[in-house]
């Protein structure tokens, strides 16, 4: 009966150990990019040594990899019956999401901007991941087209690749130097955007 209790401490202190370690390092991801940061700094940011750094992650590379897919948490709409409106829906989740330039967004668009660079560690982390998130989007410009949401002649596979531009594209606004004065604004225009360019004709 007492080891329980004690077990469960352990895991809050790793759970804790990998929480600070991530944001830490997400941090500095965010200010300067991955490629210069090392274990030592983020266990120093963190509070904690490299070794503990290291063997929570194992090695850098799978830390960096741990801070991409915490950014790529986000919450988007099912599929509800109508696919213009599921695709609008992404669009306005997506946006709302990465707006406001907070630490998380800034680090996934450094990230993403050294994928495109040809970073021999995040272009292949990005690769898959992007390549999932292109046929995501396909999928839902399908759904639109079966369910007559969307217009007919509407390429699901193009469309995916255009979404995708347009959700990175509008999304490096936000962090961009000066940033766009009104996120609002621009999230409005993008589903705007959407609802014209795939909108079924009556």
């Amino acid at each position: 009966m007492t080891d329980t209790p004690t077990r469960r401490t352990q895991e809050q202190r790793r759970a804790e150990t990998a929480r600070r370690v991530l944001d830490a390092a997400t941090e500095l991801i965010a200010r300067t990019g991955s490629r210069s940061v090392t274990l030592a700094q983020v266990g120093e940011a963190a509070g904690y040594s490299r070794g503990i750094v290291y063997h929570q992650f194992g090695s850098r590379d799978r830390l960096v990899e741990a801070v991409l897919d915490r950014a790529q948490q986000l919450d988007l709409p099912e599929y509800a019956g109508n696919g213009l409106e599921h695709l609008v829906g992404i669009v306005e989740s997506y946006l709302r999401a990465v707006s406001g330039g907070s630490v998380t967004t800034r680090a996934f668009l450094q990230l993403w901007m050294e994928a495109a660079a040809a970073d021999p560690v995040v272009a292949p982390l990005f690769a898959r991941r992007d390549e999932e998130f292109r046929l995501y989007l396909r999928d839902a410009v399908r759904g639109g087209v079966a369910d007559g949401s969307v217009r007919s002649d509407a390429d699901p596979d193009a469309a995916g690749s255009v979404l995708m531009a347009l959700l990175r594209g509008a999304g490096l606004q936000f962090v961009a130097t000066p940033p766009v004065d009104d996120e609002p604004a621009l999230i409005r225009e993008a589903v705007r955007t959407v609802r014209t360019a795939f909108a079924a004709t009556s």
